[in-house]
């Protein structure tokens, strides 16, 4: 059984960073992606970044809306993926999700078979 449990949300200023991480848990995971994805208020899951787990590539994908400012990386010794998000603004307030799936990195949340529980992201202005 995997377990995805995301930490590190809170309530920071414009402008301000954070990191958020998924402690990634359960049956062994080659040939599998990880990935973040958020979702506020009355608007649709989005995707976020995504890396791939095995290999010598990462082949990290990043959305156009965060590029440049957030960045996906993982530690494979621990485990667990991280979302640094650098300059933050007040349009990146979400739920923030942590995703696994078997094979590359994709920006579908249809693709990922399994989610963490989310950890919420406000930032004021």
């Amino acid at each position: 059984q995997v377990q995805l449990v995301e930490s590190g949300g809170g309530f920071v200023q414009a402008g301000d960073s954070l990191t958020l991480t998924c402690a990634i848990s359960g049956r062994a995971f080659s040939s599998t992606a990880m990935a973040w994805f958020r979702q506020a208020p009355g608007k649709e899951r989005e995707f976020v970044a995504g890396i791939r787990w095995g290999g010598g590539n990462d082949a990290i994908r990043t959305a156009e809306s965060v590029k440049g400012r957030f960045r996906i990386a993982k530690d494979s010794t621990r485990n667990a993926v991280f979302l640094h998000m650098d300059r933050l603004k007040v349009e990146d307030t979400a739920v923030y999700y942590c995703a696994r799936r078997t094979g590359e990195p994709v920006s579908g949340a249809a693709d990922y078979q399994y989610w963490g529980q989310g950890t919420q992201v406000t930032v004021s202005s």
